[in-house]
């Protein structure tokens, strides 16, 4: 009698999108988008400009509240999550752009990113009691050890302004890893970054996998054919394919819908 043998196991979701749709006036950004995103995995949604890629991120995370569909973190409802309880359900989020505040220190800018439960009460700051002393100390050490781990600590007192925009860029990842999140949503991290940098962050993706669920938008497909597991393509608010970046990289509707672009998977 043959034996039996098992396939292999799928990964778990951490994350789905099931039919969200999202409209704006007339204009429907998301319609009827499903997307699966794997635990322990660095997942892609790309697409042209317009195509929904940020509205799904900005559904995802409760700064736009979809019109129909759903999302679940973990198996937990996501639809009336506000963005400032991200932090506690182990999701952080980086944006377009690199969304630092220019009057706060490089240290400060991070130190936002520390876990709600651990930044210091407003009363007991004012009231200068202990707990505000042990709570700040603790935020701070965890927000120097998030910028060590970029080598930019030295810069903690610096204003983000006068830093190169490379550096700047490793102060918004800092923020968003400071959380130490379950789940890391980054909004296009390879922009304006040079050749060596986005190589650093192929490698710092590929790293952070065995700790959390990666999912990025990005417009860099040489970084997301070579960091990604899983990508989804979005066009005009659709889903028009999703697989791996080998897959996805030979599907007609994806090459119609980057212009003939060549997509090209690689492991280097």
């Amino acid at each position: 009698m043959r034996e039996m043998v098992a396939a292999p196991a799928l990964p778990a979701t951490a994350l789905e999108a099931t039919d969200l749709t999202v409209r704006f006036g007339g204009i429907v950004a998301l319609d009827k988008v499903s997307i699966t995103i794997p635990v322990n995995q660095i997942s892609a949604v790309i697409g042209p400009n317009g195509a929904g890629k940020t509205t799904f991120f900005n559904a995802v995370c409760g700064f736009v509240r979809p019109h129909a569909g759903s999302v679940t973190y973990a198996g937990r409802p996501l639809n009336r999550v506000h963005p400032h309880q991200l932090t506690s359900l182990g999701i952080s989020r980086t944006l377009q752009g690199l969304g630092l505040w220019p009057g706060l220190t490089v240290l400060e800018n991070v130190m936002v990113g520390a876990p709600r439960a651990r930044r210091p009460n407003i009363a007991w700051a004012l009231s200068g009691l202990p707990r505000s002393d042990r709570d700040e100390t603790a935020v701070r050490r965890a927000a120097l050890e998030s910028l060590a781990g970029f080598g930019i600590e030295r810069y903690a007192g610096a204003l983000p302004g006068a830093l190169p925009f490379g550096v700047q860029k490793h102060v918004a990842l800092a923020r968003a890893l400071a959380s130490k999140p379950s789940l890391l949503l980054l909004d296009e991290p390879a922009s304006g970054l040079t050749e060596g940098e986005i190589k650093d962050l192929v490698d710092r993706l590929r790293g952070w996998r065995s700790t959390m669920t990666i999912a990025l938008v990005e417009h860099r497909l040489d970084l997301v054919m070579k960091a990604c597991d899983r990508v989804t393509v979005l066009d005009f608010g659709k889903v028009i394919a999703a697989g791996t970046p080998a897959e996805v990289s030979v599907h007609p509707a994806v090459t119609s819908a980057y212009l003939g672009e060549r997509l090209e998977p690689t492991d280097a």
